[in-house]
């Protein structure tokens, strides 16, 4: 062998780095396997560029609005390429953080593809060969750390799979790099297209509609269910798509794309929404029906490990069926969040340890979309929380009744609570609105510290805020909102 480890991780993505640096703060000797680039799709193409993207529409909308704020800017212009460069950028800066990270807390960067070829049995460690990567690493790496390895055998006593996912493609829908796009493509567009076709409405779609369409794309989005944001509770997404339709992205929802005839530089879709058949000619398109996760050529199937619907099966901790193989992330199943993937590896290695920890509870996990208007929720629709069976109190508070909403020029959004009527139990909260994604986390510890509408009640908040609207919200359940 070529060296021999107590923790192995495969992948570097938000899972694979933290639960690599956490492993090495218990004391693990520990290596981290990478075929690409660190930190994964989140930090290189995903999560982090797209915010970047993001902030780059959220700025030229103002700009657009500059009169409202009684600001004189005249008709405001850009330039995708100087905002793609700035995206990547910001993906190179924190790539660089990650080598960084991993050399202040000693762990081995072994880069290539890694294969598990025998599990911890017989009093043996589990054991893994590494390959030179298939995969050309998309943009420059950091130097690498001092004791870099490449090519060649290594054993472990634990190895932990966190190989993340990659975009679901459906027949008929196959990207091609030109005209229908996945998330790659869409982050890097050579030139804006004039009109955009996006199969999908969940948080990715969502996200690359609302940044297409603030720099003047048309925008349509399909989605085969009868709501947009389909994971969110029906009334959030509701006022979510009537602000996105206010802007102009347009939906068939009900509706699915059963054809596309690629032209030379535009694509026709054959719509169907079960009663009628409809066809628009489109610049480019941007599947976005979700990811799989990637536990192809892992060895997985020699080891018998099991497998669930593209996933890596794993009791609450990472374990999976094969002794000293474990796998977090989204490998592991959804929801496939980074934040998620981040807790769940900690989980892991710390259980590892033998320090006292408990399964994650995935209700308590929050998701946040970043589109104009964002999207927060954590916890139990109002729907799932009837058909669970509990007696609910659902409180509603309005953007328009908080005073740092008006203030800001953003009175458009809610936020809604959700209560067990007996216990005061929070069981949910949805919002939407401006920066609700950094609101929501108050809901996300309430629920962890079993906090119950009472002593919600009694904490005061900052004025002015948007967080007020947060109190304000639970009053309401309980029929005390002040200000509305």
């Amino acid at each position: 062998m070529s060296a021999s480890y107590d923790i192995i991780v495969i992948g570097s993505g938000p899972g694979g780095y933290v639960t690599a640096i956490r492993a090495a703060q218990l004391g693990f000797r520990t290596a981290i396997v990478e075929r690409e680039h660190l930190g994964g799709i989140c930090l290189n193409w995903g999560c982090i560029p797209t915010k970047a993207l993001l902030r780059s529409a959220e700025i030229h909308h103002y700009m657009e609005r500059a009169e409202d704020y009684g600001l004189s800017a005249g008709k405001p212009g850009f330039d995708m390429g100087k905002i793609v460069a700035r995206s990547r950028g910001v993906s190179r800066q924190l790539n660089a953080g990650v080598g960084f990270l991993l050399k202040k807390n000693k762990v081995d960067v072994i880069w290539g593809e890694a294969t598990v070829t025998r599990a911890a049995v017989n009093g043996k460690p589990a054991a893994i060969t590494v390959k030179p990567s298939q995969k050309k690493a998309m943009q420059p790496q950091p130097p690498e750390p001092k004791g870099v390895s490449g090519p060649g055998d290594y054993e472990a006593k634990h190895i932990i799979l966190a190989t993340g996912a990659r975009p679901r493609v459906l027949p008929g829908q196959e990207p091609d790099g030109k005209l229908v796009w996945t998330y790659f493509e869409a982050m890097v567009p050579p030139e804006l297209p004039i009109s955009l076709l996006v199969i999908g409405s969940g948080a990715i779609g969502i996200e690359f509609a609302s940044f297409y369409r603030a720099f003047g794309t048309e925008v349509t989005v399909v989605e085969v269910l009868p709501q947009i944001l389909p994971v969110e509770d029906a009334e959030i997404a509701a006022l979510a798509r009537k602000r996105l339709e206010k802007r102009g992205v347009k939906f068939l929802t009900g509706a699915k794309v059963t054809g596309l005839d690629r032209k030379k530089d535009s694509v026709v879709a054959t719509i169907d929404d079960g009663r009628a058949q409809q066809k628009i000619e489109v610049s480019r398109v941007l599947a976005a029906v979700g990811v799989v996760g990637n536990i192809e050529n892992l060895g997985l199937e020699k080891l018998g490990v099991k497998t669930e619907r593209g996933c890596v099966v794993t009791d609450g901790l990472g374990r999976t069926n094969a002794p000293g193989l474990y796998a977090i992330g989204d490998v592991a199943g959804p929801p496939m969040l980074a934040h998620k993937a981040e807790h769940e590896g900690v989980l892991c290695v710390e259980a590892i340890k033998g320090l006292p920890v408990h399964a994650m509870e995935k209700t308590r996990i929050p998701g946040c979309t970043y589109c104009d208007p964002q999207v927060a929720s954590v916890g139990l629709t109002e729907a799932k929380a009837k058909e669970a069976g509990y007696d609910i109190r659902v409180g509603r508070f309005p953007f328009i009744g908080n005073g740092k909403a008006i203030a800001l020029g953003e009175p458009e959004g809610l936020v809604k609570t959700i209560f067990e009527k007996s216990t005061g139990k929070l069981l949910g909260a949805h919002m939407v609105g401006a920066e609700v994604t950094e609101l929501i986390h108050s809901f996300v510890v309430a629920m962890n510290l079993e906090t119950t509408e009472e002593d919600l009640i009694a904490s005061v908040f900052p004025h002015p805020t948007l967080s007020e609207t947060i109190h304000e919200s639970v009053l309401d359940a309980w029929g005390r909102a002040i200000h509305i």
